[in-house]
């Protein structure tokens, strides 16, 4: 086994730990560690809202999920040598749940997936879902079942949603800028259109304690995907997976975390993979002035790795660019992809699920989501596809019509 570079003892707090992570983006956090090219090395990770969801048959904590405090990362951590301008080699060797713990942390074996309420951020279909609920899933090696969504089980594509470089102080401004410029179009939007810095709920690792107040005041939140690579929970960055990060800082300073069992395209409900805490070892290198040399400049490149689950059977839903009201839209694709999994959403209804148990599972589920169509004025064509093997029976259109599954309990709603 590599090296811990980053151990977590679980018994704790993420800010109690020996080394202290951080939940915030900016160049003065300090490295926790430093590694040298072509050295390999474990990390431990903190499921994003460090224990506050609870394994139990309510919604509460989702409905009342501290966003504030995200993501608890770990890191940052330097590589030897790196400068602006060269690209970091990250080798994902090894991704997985807290190795040989049970007990109440999302990756002792069980992990969650939420719909965040609307004003608790909302998630891709919050129109339609307003409302906070919570399916809870247990692992069996690398299968996900859950009491909250039945009828269903999946191996698991287990990888980081969230990894990625420190931004210069340049490059920070210019997200400040560019996202503040985007809310003052519209202050008052619930859920909000972007997240402003915010000082109070930082933790920013190793930093002097009397800059929290300044840094913490133009840090940038951790929730989206950036230049850096960022929070872009794409579900093939597995074991096997290398990625090439842009350099802006001296050293790279590399931060990780936010891991999940299991996610489909687009991790729709927002909280719609399963989370969970765990470990991954990496393997770093350089390419010396690589963004010049491969024009990446303002976003990540990735090789994925060869472990996913092999399904070969699907069924897949289309969507286009019309409103449920019926209002064309030019070449929406972000449409057309909501349209298409609320099409897949209404069909699991026929075979017994409750509507939000459907949205649950397309966002866990190790489905995938194409853009099948850009060019066809005016309508974009989206695509999701849901592995038909997931299901214990068959999920396929037929002349007997549909199976009726018996939903169990459903998946938690939280009272408002």
């Amino acid at each position: 086994m590599p090296e811990n570079i980053f151990p977590l003892d679980s018994s704790k707090k993420f800010t109690e730990q020996e080394k202290l992570g951080h939940n915030r983006w900016h160049p003065e956090i300090p490295p926790v560690a430093t590694v040298k090219p072509g050295d390999s090395f474990r990390v431990d990770c903190r499921e994003w809202f460090d224990g506050a969801i609870k394994n139990d048959d309510s919604a509460q904590d989702i409905l009342d999920a501290p966003l504030l405090t995200v993501h608890t990362l770990s890191g940052p951590f330097a590589v030897e040598g790196a400068k602006p301008g060269d690209l970091l080699i990250v080798d994902i060797l090894d991704v997985g749940p807290i190795p040989q713990e049970e007990g109440p942390l999302a990756g002792q074996g069980w992990g969650y997936t939420g719909i965040f309420a609307t004003r608790n951020g909302g998630g891709f279909l919050t129109e339609q879902f307003p409302d906070a609920y919570k399916a809870i899933w247990d692992f069996s090696g690398q299968v996900a079942t859950s009491r909250h969504v039945p009828g269903v089980s999946y191996t698991g594509l287990i990888h980081p949603g969230l990894m990625g470089t420190a931004p210069s102080a340049a490059l920070l401004a210019k997200w400040n800028q560019r996202e503040g410029a985007l809310i003052a179009t519209d202050p008052d939007r619930v859920p909000p259109l972007a997240l402003p810095p915010e000082a109070e709920h930082a933790i920013l690792g190793g930093l002097d304690r009397g800059e929290w107040g300044r840094v913490g005041g133009e840090a940038a939140r951790t929730a989206p995907p950036r230049e850096n690579g960022g929070n872009q929970d794409i579900k093939n960055l597995s074991k096997g997976t290398r990625v090439f990060y842009p350099v802006f800082v001296d050293g790279a300073n590399l931060s990780l975390g936010d891991l999940h069992f299991s996610q489909g395209d687009g991790e729709i409900t927002f909280c719609g993979a399963i989370e969970m805490g765990g470990f991954v070892d990496l393997r770093v290198d350089l390419i010396k002035g690589g963004m010049d040399t491969y024009g990446v400049s303002e976003n990540a490149i990735f090789i994925p790795g060869n472990v996913d689950p092999q399904y070969s059977e699907w069924i897949a839903f289309s969507g286009t660019s019309v409103t449920l009201g019926g209002e064309q839209r030019y070449l929406d694709s972000h449409l057309s992809y909501q349209r298409a999994c609320l099409h897949a959403i209404d069909y699991l209804t026929k075979f017994g699920y409750a509507p939000e148990q459907a949205y649950l599972l397309l966002g866990s589920a190790p489905i995938e989501g194409r853009l099948s169509g850009v060019v066809d004025i005016p309508n974009s064509c989206s695509t999701v596809y849901i592995p038909t093997a997931i299901f214990d029976f068959d999920v396929r259109p037929s002349a007997a019509g549909p199976y009726q599954i018996d939903p169990g309990m459903g998946a938690p709603k939280a009272s408002a």
